[in-house]
């Protein structure tokens, strides 16, 4: 967007009586896991024991069943509005071949604008971790491999499609050091830090055990309280560790529904954004959250801080806020995406309030658009292209992606058999 003679439009879109909005951004994923969607046997587990449950089959990911979950997720959330995705993949199986390059191909192909990171995990189950031996790499192995993920597809020009981040799974799944040289190498390249942080009490409970302090003061001596970083859940900070987290202009990624899901709490929002940090929406993985819709996070934002802090704080702005510029801010691109304003890139989303669920909302059409619904976008467009028309995505592989997903899925939950 800028000033000027408008260029000759591609396109035109009649956004007579609809919502107009930013591209929703979401920061925090992990695409893969729709293979796994509502899993019967974990359905009713917390997030360590729906851990053990899992790692198992997410063990036979290669590059195919990359690439298909990624291009499907995508496509989901590009259906609901979201025109920019992280995701967080720090699952590399042996033999499982260059996973990271096979997801950015999917967000190339659907046209999304995509924040990948090079997740990594050091520490087995022989190690005291979570994952068997065959889904975790050594310390150098991550670090070079992190390091040629950047080097390759990482774009720093201004409206870029591609960005890749660091992110070390969690302090109970990497050791103490490959913390330290994560964020060493992140500095070097330039580049932005992914975790997950603080989810449940057990998070808690470990890091005092296993470190001596509380989660916020292990990111302080590992190097990580600083603004090139964003966190995961953050469900249970106390008020010292959201001032500190606040001072350091730390991103945080609201994973609602999940955390409901998982039984992990609710993260305090509305303190962490009074005390500064950049709050964004995650859909997370689609073995936790199940549903991948962007619009469904927000609402769930919104009624929970409702919940929380009253009714007259968590409202359908707050909420948008979270969902657009707040991700931005996470990603480090405030001014550039999740905003509507000269400078920023063509990432806009029309959404159609007529029907049956929309009937009588007349003076807010915001707060209409999230308190009623489900919603789904009538138009996504990004960097100027239209990836959904209609309600219906543009692109004509969507029935043969579906065919291969489902025989995916099949095949990655019976390696449990």
């Amino acid at each position: 967007m800028g000033t000027g003679t408008p260029p000759v439009a591609r396109e035109s879109i009649d956004a007579s009586g609809c919502l107009v909005t930013p591209g929703l951004v979401n920061v925090h994923h992990h695409l893969y896991q729709n293979l796994t969607r509502a899993y019967g046997p974990m359905t009713d587990s917390a997030l360590f024991g729906w851990l053990r449950t899992l790692y198992p089959l997410w063990s036979v990911l290669n590059e195919e069943s990359a690439h298909v979950s990624a291009w499907v997720g995508l496509a989901e959330l590009a259906m609901a509005g979201c025109t920019t995705s992280s995701d967080h993949l720090y699952l590399h199986p042996r033999d499982g071949g260059d996973l990271l390059s096979a997801e950015i191909a999917a967000a190339r192909d659907i046209g999304m604008r995509f924040h990948p990171t090079y997740g990594s995990m050091s520490l087995s189950e022989k190690d005291g971790g979570l994952p068997p031996d065959n889904v975790v790499q050594d310390h150098d192995e991550i670090l070079a491999a992190s390091e040629r993920a950047v080097k390759q597809h990482h774009d720093r020009t201004h409206g870029a499609m591609v960005r890749v981040a660091l992110a070390p799974c969690s302090p109970f799944s990497v050791t103490k050091q490959l913390m330290v040289d994560s964020a060493t190498l992140a500095e070097q390249l330039d580049v932005r830090l992914h975790t997950h942080f603080a989810e449940n009490d057990e998070d808690d409970s470990y890091s005092l055990e296993k470190f001596g302090c509380r989660p916020t003061q292990y990111l302080q001596e590992v190097g990580w309280l600083h603004d090139r970083v964003w966190l995961a859940h953050c469900v249970k900070p106390n008020d010292d560790e959201v001032r500190r987290l606040g001072m350091a202009g730390v991103g945080v990624a609201h994973c609602p529904s999940s955390n409901l899901i998982l039984s992990s709490g609710i993260a305090p929002v509305v303190k962490l954004r009074a005390a500064g940090v950049h709050v964004g929406l995650g859909v997370d993985g689609s073995s936790s959250a199940d549903s991948a819709s962007l619009w469904l996070e927000a609402r769930q934002a919104m009624l929970l801080a409702k919940l929380v802090s009253g009714a007259a704080v968590g409202t359908a702005r707050m909420a948008l806020e979270m969902a657009t510029r707040g991700g931005a801010g996470c990603l480090g691109r405030l001014g550039e995406i999740g905003e509507l304003s000269v400078g920023c890139v063509g990432d806009v989303v029309v959404w159609s309030l007529d029907g049956p669920q929309y009937a009588g909302v007349v003076t807010d059409p915001i707060e209409g658009w999230l308190r009623c619904g489900p919603a789904t976008a009538k138009h996504t467009i990004v960097n100027g292209v239209s990836v959904v028309r209609h309600h219906q995505l543009v692109s004509n592989k969507v029935d043969a992606m579906l065919s291969n997903h489902a025989r995916l899925a099949r095949h990655m939950q019976s390696a449990a058999q």
